[in-house]
């Protein structure tokens, strides 16, 4: 997705541009394009007057930030002590083999970005895989490749709709050229004038 930056502006607007709103433009920044792309950090140190310097120290200092782009569905996978004992490592391996990057990495086809995270707080149901805030606990490499196609169909389906809708508006034709290509004349006289008014 391409930076739009009268959607940024809009964001920082939103806020009134003020400097103690820097977390919250961030943060809906970073819900907009699961990145914080450099040209709309850039808008926002100049609209907040902040150096630029400190939005990226902001940026870099939490994870829930990513200044680097990210695939549609984000794929974390806990590496805390109660997971790596109960199988992390087997886990993570697997969705390395099965999406074809290591950790801090995103897909080809821009659809996955894997991450690793020390701890996700729901050390009862190790190994954990998160996918888009969904936890997929006591996770095994067959649940994770279930798990993968599932949002790999999803993806496939929503393009197909799309495809769709965009061959449907093609095709449609209007209503000239539909009256064009029966060949017939539509002579309209008072009585079908009044009918249509009626209508």
């Amino acid at each position: 997705m391409k930076t739009s930056l009268r959607k940024v502006t809009k964001i920082i607007q939103r806020y009134q541009a003020k400097k103690t709103k820097l977390l919250a433009i961030l943060t809906d920044i970073q819900t907009k394009y699961n990145w914080l792309p450099p040209d709309a950090i850039e808008l926002v140190a100049e609209k907040l007057c902040v150096p630029l310097i400190d939005v990226y120290g902001v940026a870099s200092f939490y994870h829930a930030f990513s200044l680097n782009p990210r695939g549609k569905h984000i794929a974390t996978v806990c590496s805390g002590t109660a997971c790596h004992v109960r199988g992390a490592p087997i886990i993570l391996d697997r969705i390395q083999t099965k999406l074809g990057i290591e950790p801090g990495c995103t897909t080809k086809d821009d659809q996955f970005t894997l991450e690793t995270v020390n701890c996700l707080g729901a050390c009862a149901l190790a190994p954990i895989v998160l996918v888009d805030g969904h936890y997929y606990g006591q996770s095994t490499p067959q649940k994770v490749d279930a798990i993968f196609l599932q949002y790999r169909k999803k993806t496939k389906s929503v393009k197909k709709m799309k495809k769709k809708k965009k061959a449907g508006t093609k095709n449609q034709p209007s209503k000239n050229t539909a009256k064009k290509r029966s060949g017939k004349k539509v002579i309209k006289t008072k009585s079908t004038r009044k009918q249509e008014k009626r209508k």
